[in-house]
């Protein structure tokens, strides 16, 4: 039901999007509204029946939120560490996957306990300047993500086509378009078509495995934590690359919203099953992102680390040297058209996120069509400035800047989601088990602390 429309709230919904009974007085303020409204409890859930039925009802939120651990950004760091390194850094992949799977979980329980994204909720816990520097942060790391995606689109529509880089960029805007069609004819069909994006990049990955013919006991050994990755010192900067451009901030904003568009019984037992059966959805969905991450690295290290290739880290240069190095014509175009399709993804949920930050911080209540094109126009305007500017090379330079920004901001996100989902006077029945916070508190020290090593090195080194 579209409330912006002038929808009617059953009691039913008024019940979801308030906290747990008895947790009302652990926030400052109430939360006025719901989180994405347009399709806030959109899709039903049946009651009773079959379990799997309730399970199915409730898949779709992990892949839109798979779609970020799989976007244009990650791409050039796992290039560049499967080139660079073999298989060794396949560890971290795995490592930063277990991370996100536990970070969404996290983020979901928040949603469906509290009735309030995590933009709202930070705003209701925090005071208003606290609750301002997030907003900044957030956006600020929004506008970053956003770029990396734009720019990644655009490199795959001039690999493709031979579009010039800005007038690719500016064709990203057109998703703004996209988002509301789908939305408008339910949530469902915006879910469908992100997941048909993803099992096209998935399949694409797939060939391109297949044709690289990798050795697969070398890749199982990768997957083993190898003490080099912290002794020596290059393997280390690349593996801090690949978690930061992993575990993206925004994507916990929009898990915590998203998982709201389930019409689930608003009580103990319905919030609880919520919480399973979105847990379950996030975790199969990230298995797929681990599938594509490891599945990158794992085509650049049986390409061109064999080869002796050790410094293919550009987009660009693995596109050119996939088809003569593996004697197939068409293995480019497979990789620029699962790039296009990671960065056409990448896109949409980003600027969802960017909706849900703007709406929970601010409690700004503009059309839909304005929000996107307001957070689309964010991220094009200066990749347009740089693309006519500097061309190519300007365009790679902004998309490492851009994971920069976005290891920056991640603390800004991680820790009041800990925070939150660790608090019973917030969560009541639902606070996070006393293994998962002591997990959670270890993954947040340790994605604070490789961030800032990265910032560190790229500022000071």
């Amino acid at each position: 039901m579209d409330f912006e429309a002038g929808g009617i709230m059953t009691a039913e919904d008024t019940a979801a999007t308030n906290p747990v009974p008895g947790t009302e007085g652990g926030w400052y303020s109430v939360s006025q509204f719901p989180s994405l409204p347009e399709v806030f409890r959109t899709v039903a859930v049946p009651k009773a029946g079959n379990p799997l039925r309730k399970l199915f009802a409730f898949v779709g939120p992990g892949y839109l939120v798979a779609v970020g651990y799989m976007d244009p950004g990650n791409w050039a760091t796992d290039i560049a560490g499967g080139s660079a390194f073999g298989y060794t850094l396949l560890s971290v992949i795995l490592l930063s996957n277990l991370m996100a799977i536990l970070l969404q979980a996290l983020a979901a329980r928040l949603g469906i306990a509290t009735g309030r994204d995590l933009a709202q909720a930070c705003r209701d816990h925090y005071t208003r300047p606290v609750a301002l520097a997030l907003w900044l942060a957030c956006e600020l790391a929004i506008i970053a993500c956003d770029l990396a995606e734009v720019i990644g689109t655009a490199i795959a529509l001039q690999l493709l086509f031979g579009l010039p880089l800005v007038w690719g960029v500016c064709l990203t805007a057109v998703d703004v378009l996209l988002i509301l069609m789908l939305q408008h004819r339910g949530f469902r069909y915006l879910e469908a078509f992100v997941i048909s994006l993803l099992i096209i990049i998935a399949g694409c990955f797939a060939v391109e495995i297949a044709l690289s013919q990798p050795v697969l006991g070398d890749v199982l050994a990768g997957f083993v934590p190898s003490p080099e990755v912290v002794t020596n010192p290059a393997m280390l900067y690349i593996a801090i690359g690949i978690l930061g451009a992993t575990v993206m901030p925004h994507n916990l904003y929009l898990h915590s919203a998203i998982v709201q568009t389930r019409r689930f019984e608003p009580t103990e037992t319905g919030r609880r099953e919520a919480i399973r059966y979105a847990t379950i959805d996030s975790t199969v969905a990230l298995m797929l992102a681990l599938f594509i991450n490891a599945a990158i690295l794992i085509v650049a290290a049986a390409t061109f680390h064999t080869a002796g290739q050790f410094e293919i880290a550009e987009i660009q240069d693995a596109y050119h040297l996939l088809s003569p190095m593996l004697g197939a014509s068409f293995a480019s175009t497979l990789f620029a058209v699962a790039l296009l399709a990671s960065g056409q993804n990448s896109t949409i949920t980003a600027t969802l996120a960017g909706q849900i930050v703007m709406e929970g911080f601010l409690r700004i209540r503009l059309p839909a069509w304005m929000r996107r094109l307001v957070t689309r126009l964010l991220a094009i305007i200066p990749a347009v400035a740089v693309a006519a500017v500097y061309g190519e090379s300007g365009t790679a330079k902004l998309l490492v800047l851009s994971q920069v920004i976005l290891s920056l901001q991640l603390p800004f996100a991680v820790i009041p989601l800990v925070r939150l989902t660790s608090d019973r006077e917030k969560m009541g029945p639902f606070v996070s088990p006393r293994w998962a916070v002591i997990l959670a508190w270890l993954v947040a020290a340790v994605i604070v602390s490789l961030n800032a090593k990265l910032l560190f090195d790229v500022v000071f080194g």
